[in-house]
């Protein structure tokens, strides 16, 4: 007698007679991947499951193994560190390399970082993002600043955040920030749990911020044409 063969096809999952033995047909690992990725169509899952529940331990196992890629990979995300953290970092590395061998007075302000400063890329004609970013070490602070246009008007958005130098790790909570154009036009603004700001005013052509120093004397931040010539800007 010739060999029987099964018409079944290799995913059905069945159990099939040939010539007295029960042979299996097991689900392909592709297979078994989209069932642990719930993207298999509803009969095909009732199928596998209904495989899975006869005992066939080597699809048990293809399916676990996969159950646990799938678990890692979900769990990947929650590794990253949170924006906030990753700010602290930056700020924290740019002080490391900028930093004066011994502590500045206080009240002296020190510019680590300013992007007008930084040299264009090879290729790059002009820098058009509208937007600059600064960072300052004022004793007991350190500040970053971000200043960029406000779309459709003639408004300046400062943001930034206060790192409290004279306790590492510590940010820079419910601190009065002061942002005036220096033409009459004055917002007041407090830091958020993280240190963080935020305040919008009109673009006079200069700025200037400043918060709580030591004792009674400010930090003071002045710039003019805070944008210099990009959109936004004033000359």
């Amino acid at each position: 007698m010739g060999e029987v063969k099964s018409s079944l096809p290799l995913g059905s999952g069945a159990v099939v007679e040939i010539q007295g033995e029960e042979l299996m047909k097991h689900f392909t690992t592709e297979e078994w991947v989209d069932f642990v990725n719930l993207i298999v169509t509803t009969d095909q899952q009732h199928a596998m499951e209904r495989h899975l529940a006869t005992g066939c331990k080597r699809c048990k196992e293809t399916v676990s193994l996969w159950r646990k890629v799938s678990k890692a990979a979900a769990a990947e995300a929650s590794y990253q560190p949170s924006p906030d953290t990753v700010r602290l970092a930056k700020a924290a590395f740019v002080t490391s390399g900028s930093a004066p061998s011994k502590k500045a007075s206080p009240g002296l302000l020190e510019l680590l970082f300013d992007s007008f400063h930084q040299p264009a890329l090879a290729g790059v004609r002009s820098a058009t993002s509208g937007t600059r970013q600064m960072l300052y070490r004022a004793d007991p602070y350190q500040i970053d600043i971000h200043i960029e246009p406000k779309p459709g008007s003639n408004r300046l958005i400062a943001t930034g955040q206060l790192l409290d130098l004279s306790n590492p790790g510590v940010i820079g909570r419910d601190i009065q920030v002061t942002l005036s154009n220096r033409r009459g036009s004055t917002v007041l603004v407090h830091t958020n749990q993280f240190g963080e700001f935020s305040g919008e005013i009109e673009n006079s052509g200069d700025l200037e911020l400043s918060v709580p120093g030591p004792g009674d004397q400010p930090i003071v931040i002045s710039l003019r044409n805070a944008l210099g010539n990009l959109p936004g800007g004033k000359a």
